[in-house]
């Protein structure tokens, strides 16, 4: 550490050596500040006049670190760190009430400028509940892709698929949003010329690219991506509704396919699935009439489910 730090400058950084390895000796603190272990004391000790409640233990394995008492300590943050921090209590929308949602807010207002506008950004993105066994990208691509989001600038991303191969995609990136906990990229694709739902935790790079772009004005990420999710799947389903479309909205979420009206009392549900019998099922739920026009499997499988139904309200 440079000479000419102020000593307020060195407390702090105390602080943080301490925050970040519990049980660091007078003599470590004293090397890493570049300062004598006496010096390194004192710095703990205008910590503790500042009611930070600095602990030490003796012996080989002792050493300070920061413990309990009737005041928070200041906490130190990486920008990785900050960004993390957002990402992992984002869950789902909050309201201005929530707890979570004010305790981000505090964080967030003394953060240094640069990591405050990331991690702001990240807290906005648009969420639902989560699904088990997902996995949380990484902080700063997933933060990189946001601000050239917000910035409406075009960039090129490495993507991994399954078996590991990457290749270069040259998108502009309309927005972040998380789905039951899974985080993707809505984005137009002007490698593939067309729209694409991309899983962020398989971007392993991205570099922004300069050029602007305007993402289409009625767009709604969250919907649009729980409508592309339900498509593209082994069994392509087609069923007619008897009932106006915005009342099947209620009953249909939109992560089952595409709602079209067809006229003021019929809407036509268009999606895909592989899983026909888990369909069926779901569709059983729905209060008005409907018929199913595809697939086979579709049918099959609703035939077989109400047989099912039928077998057990005859039983005694």
């Amino acid at each position: 550490m440079a000479y000419d730090v102020s000593p307020t400058a060195r407390t702090l950084t105390v602080l943080e050596l301490i925050q970040n390895s519990p049980g660091i000796t007078a003599d470590q603190l004293g090397e890493k500040l570049g300062v004598s272990e006496r010096a390194a004391r004192r710095y703990v000790a205008i910590l503790r006049e500042a009611d930070i409640p600095i602990e030490s233990v003796r012996g080989p394995y002792g050493g300070y670190r920061v413990g309990r008492g009737l005041r928070l300590a200041p906490l130190m943050f990486t920008t990785t760190e900050a960004l993390g921090l957002v990402m992992a209590v984002l869950e789902g929308p909050r309201g201005a009430a929530d707890p979570v949602e004010n305790a981000l807010g505090k964080i967030i207002r003394v953060l240094p400028e640069h990591i405050a506008r990331s991690t702001d950004a990240i807290r906005r993105v648009r969420a639902r509940a989560p699904d088990p066994g997902v996995r949380t990208p990484d902080p700063e691509i997933t933060a990189a892709l946001v601000a050239q989001s917000t910035a409406g600038r075009r960039v090129i991303i490495h993507y991994r698929r399954h078996h590991g191969e990457e290749w270069p995609m040259d998108v502009d990136p309309w927005a972040v949003v998380v789905r039951r906990g899974r985080w993707y990229l809505l984005c137009w694709s002007h490698t593939k010329n067309s729209r694409r739902v991309l899983r962020v935790d398989r971007i392993t790079k991205v570099e922004p690219q300069g050029e602007e772009f305007t993402a289409p004005a009625d767009l709604d990420p969250l919907a649009a991506v729980e409508e592309h999710l339900a498509m593209g799947w082994k069994y392509p389903i087609e069923v007619i509704i008897d009932a106006p479309r915005d009342e099947v909205a209620h009953w249909i979420s939109r992560s089952m396919g595409r709602l079209e009206p067809i006229d003021d009392t019929h809407t036509r549900l268009l999606a895909s699935t592989d899983e026909p019998y888990w369909y069926a099922g779901q569709l059983t739920s729905l209060p008005a009439p409907y018929r199913i026009l595809q697939s086979p499997e579709l049918k099959t499988a609703a035939r077989n489910i109400a047989q099912r139904l039928l077998e057990a309200s005859n039983s005694e």
